[in-house]
């Protein structure tokens, strides 16, 4: 009768350990898939950049600090070779683009450019998609990162090498507001 007893708590332990390995496993994937459908509008960002900082140029000439900052702050997210890095490198480009459109508010010519107007707009879409697509991708490694906190699953995380997650934070008072693009150009 005990060793049926000791038999039925080693599977149950077993299954335990399994079905919490299998949630491990499943959040793990949720927070790449989270992390590369966030990646996908960053990069849409990323890929507008040029554009716009050619387009204010041809304005703005004299804010070339400015521009630098940006066009440097793009080229950091470029070079990132960790998920930390480009997180904390994509901030810094967010506070670039506040400057980008400090600049181009003082510019009136630019703001009624045809192809300034369109690539706001662009822009606009894509930090709202940002904007969503950071708020799950910081649900989904805020559940991650609990799983591996909590006792006991922390014992299954650390036995199989599951470690914490960066979330998508920013660093400073200005960086937590969202990159406001509006020039009273909407239609």
């Amino acid at each position: 009768m005990v060793i049926w007893i000791v038999i039925a708590v080693v599977v149950l332990l077993l299954l335990w350990v399994i079905a919490t390995y299998n949630g491990f496993v499943k959040l793990a994937v949720s927070c790449d898939e989270a992390f590369s459908t966030m990646d996908v509008y960053l990069k849409k960002r990323f890929d507008l950049i040029p554009n716009l900082v050619e387009t204010v140029k041809g304005y703005a000439a004299h804010e070339s600090e400015t521009l630098k900052a940006v066009t440097e702050a793009r080229s950091a997210v470029g070079n990132s070779s960790t998920t930390a890095e480009k997180l904390e490198n994509e901030n810094i480009l967010s506070g670039t683009l506040r400057s980008l459109f400090a600049v181009a508010e003082s510019y009136p010519d630019l703001k009624a450019n045809a192809n300034f107007i369109e690539l706001m707009d662009q822009l606009k879409a894509v930090e709202n998609d940002i904007a969503n697509s950071r708020k799950y991708y910081n649900a989904v490694v805020k559940k991650f990162n609990v799983k591996c906190r909590v006792f006991p699953s922390a014992i299954i995380a650390r036995a199989f090498g599951y470690e914490a997650k960066p979330m998508f934070e920013v660093s400073s008072e200005a960086e937590r507001e969202n990159v406001k693009v509006d020039f009273g150009t909407s239609k």
